[in-house]
């Protein structure tokens, strides 16, 4: 064969390879060469043998390519369910106590989200005003979808570390909003704790697998359907507080993506479930008493 007929078909740092390829083009009747170069080894093969001789080499390569692993099934903690009776508890007890005058009657006035007192040193409200709701429809939707984000957070997280990302990210949200919002403006409800658990989760979920060898679409895959879920049922609604509610998204979603840094996951494995959980129910209980005291 001469230089001039031969055309390169296939290219390696490694003459084995070349090898290879060349064994399994004799086997469908193409004579080839293996010839160095500067760093690396051609394969050629005659120039009108060519175009047959790739096409046999893609089927090679695609029959002998190694597939991808499965990533591992993600780690799925017991008792999800407790911080889920907790956070019942919580919005009842206060609605109950409320209902019944068991506290000050002014405790909407001392607790709700007020930007203007918010500014003057009363961050409080942040989380008081979590735990306050205007009515029983506005109460009963941000039970049914607390409970259902914070369930799917706690099998995933851990219930006490879902719980704890949960109040904190949401208060973090009020505190932001209360700063450096309109002094006018008021805010009450769970709904930034539900975005926030939404937030956390998909954040954790996209962090923990994304260095395993999959597709962009199945790494992507939670960051982008927390997104589409809070478009879709944070949006939704005359009078719907869309920057808290996105701003609760935004804050769990960090706070989820650091519990999701083998650092801090080390960290977070080390503290008891029942321990964080309190550590995010003491932050209302103290609230509260400031509120109260106030």
């Amino acid at each position: 064969m001469h230089p001039e007929d031969l055309t390169i078909v296939f290219r390696s740092p490694r003459r084995r390879d070349c090898e290879e390829r060349l064994l399994v083009l004799t086997a469908v009747g193409v004579e080839g060469l293996v010839t160095s170069a500067e760093r690396e080894f051609l394969l050629e093969v005659p120039t009108v043998d060519a175009g047959y001789a790739t096409r046999h080499l893609l089927q090679y390569e695609a029959e002998n390519r190694v597939p991808v692993p499965a990533p591992p099934p993600p780690r799925m903690h017991p008792h999800a369910w407790v911080g889920c009776a907790a956070y019942v508890l919580v919005l009842l007890g206060v609605a109950w106590a409320l209902s019944d005058g068991l506290v000050r009657l002014d405790a909407f006035d001392v607790g709700e989200l007020d930007a203007a007192r918010v500014q003057a040193g009363q961050w409080w409200r942040a989380w008081t005003a979590l735990t306050l709701h205007l009515d029983g429809p506005h109460l009963a939707a941000n039970l049914v979808a607390g409970v259902w984000f914070g369930y799917l957070a706690g099998r995933q997280m851990g219930s006490g570390t879902a719980w704890l990302l949960t109040v904190t990210g949401a208060a973090v949200a009020n505190l932001l909003e209360g700063q450096f919002g309109p002094p006018e403006h008021r805010a009450v409800g769970a709904s930034t704790a539900v975005f926030a658990a939404l937030g956390a989760m998909s954040a954790y979920s996209w962090r923990e697998h994304f260095r395993l060898p999959q597709r962009w679409a199945r790494r992507w895959g939670p960051l982008i359907a927390g997104v589409i879920l809070l478009g879709w049922t944070g949006s939704a609604g005359e009078g719907t507080d869309v920057v808290a509610h996105a701003g609760g998204f935004v804050v769990g979603a960090l706070l989820g993506a650091t519990a999701a840094l083998p650092t801090w996951r080390a960290v977070l494995d080390r503290v008891p479930q029942a321990l964080s959980g309190a550590a995010a129910l003491a932050s209302i209980l103290i609230a509260w008493s400031c509120a109260l005291l106030h």
